[in-house]
């Protein structure tokens, strides 16, 4: 939703790519921490009995620190760029148009997603089976809401309002391939790891535990993480949710403090790489696309090693030790 208006905000930069780094970190990934409609992790979590507001509670000072330095760093560095920019481009009135919305039915539609997402965290009329796996049925008729509201978006939406807005289908055709790839291939290492101690990580998940065999906050906060950064954070949020121990309402109470470091590792961290959550690689890809320069995988991920680790770690220490 808001890639594009912020790419129409920058036009005529020459620099331009700092901007949609921390548009991945901040919009993608640290921002959608409150609520499970924020970040595919959480939404697991719903599913597993997490309240739909314990995110709100218990990662909100995380988020709001998180936030508040990451927008005091991107706005030191993009006023460092904004002084480097031609003085033509720095002394032009800057153009201005009246803020509004067109296309007001695509609005109840998100409206209408959104409804959809809560149906199936909530509603559960019993499962069927699917190409011989058991499913929820809510799933299935979710999936079908999702196909029918796309459809009645793409019919009824005049074609002249997705020409101004500069959409296409490019970069989401090139997302699914890539996440599609990434979903088939790490099916061995989520099956390592759903293995636990009996598996050829073990080494990895024993070190969720101190020396006196209590769990810690800090290496689930980073173990979650880490692997999220490059297994995709939604199943890995699930594999450390049973690690410990699986019960929502325990975790939510007794041990909030290993929930709240799994769904911050997750969704904090799922911003390490382009393949960490799909919503980064998708913005990269309408960046390009719109001519912006973005930093290759090795050199987002640079980025991050700057920016992110030195604020994980102050995180560590505040929050999850």
């Amino acid at each position: 939703l808001f890639v594009r208006p912020m790419l129409r905000a920058n036009a005529g930069r020459t620099r331009q790519a700092h901007i949609f780094v921390f548009f991945i970190f901040l919009a993608a990934n640290i921002g959608g921490s409150l609520t499970p409609l924020g970040d595919p992790p959480l939404f697991l979590g719903f599913l597993r009995g997490v309240d739909f507001f314990w995110p709100t509670i218990h990662l909100a000072l995380p988020m709001a620190l998180s936030g508040a330095i990451l927008l005091a760093i991107f706005y030191v560095l993009d006023s460092w760029h904004w002084r480097r920019e031609p003085e033509a481009l720095r002394r032009a009135p800057p153009a201005r148009e009246p803020i509004g919305i067109d296309g007001w039915m695509n609005v109840f539609l998100v409206v209408a997603v959104v409804g959809v997402v809560l149906m199936i965290g909530l509603w559960r009329p019993g499962q069927i089976l699917v190409l011989g796996q058991p499913i929820g049925a809510q799933v299935v008729i979710a999936v079908g809401l999702f196909l029918l509201i796309t459809a009645v978006s793409v019919v009824l939406t005049p074609g002249a309002l997705r020409i101004a807005n500069g959409f296409d289908w490019g970069p989401m055709k090139e997302v699914a391939k890539l996440f599609a790839a990434i979903f088939i291939t790490i099916i061995p290492a989520i099956a390592i790891l759903k293995a636990g101690h009996e598996g050829a990580l073990s080494w990895l998940i024993d070190l969720t535990s101190r020396a006196d065999g209590t769990p810690s906050p800090a290496m689930y906060f980073w173990l979650t993480g880490v692997l999220s950064s490059f297994l995709d954070n939604a199943p890995t949020y699930l594999i450390f949710f049973n690690l410990a121990g699986g019960d929502a309402q325990v975790l939510m109470q007794q041990d909030w403090h290993l929930l709240a470091a799994i769904s911050a590792g997750a969704v904090f961290m799922g911003a390490n790489s382009y393949i960490g959550n799909a919503p980064n690689f998708l913005v990269k890809a309408i960046a390009e696309e719109k001519g912006v320069p973005m930093p290759s995988f090795f050199g987002y991920c640079g980025w991050a090693l700057v920016f992110l680790a030195p604020l994980f770690l102050l995180l560590t220490f505040i929050f999850f030790r």
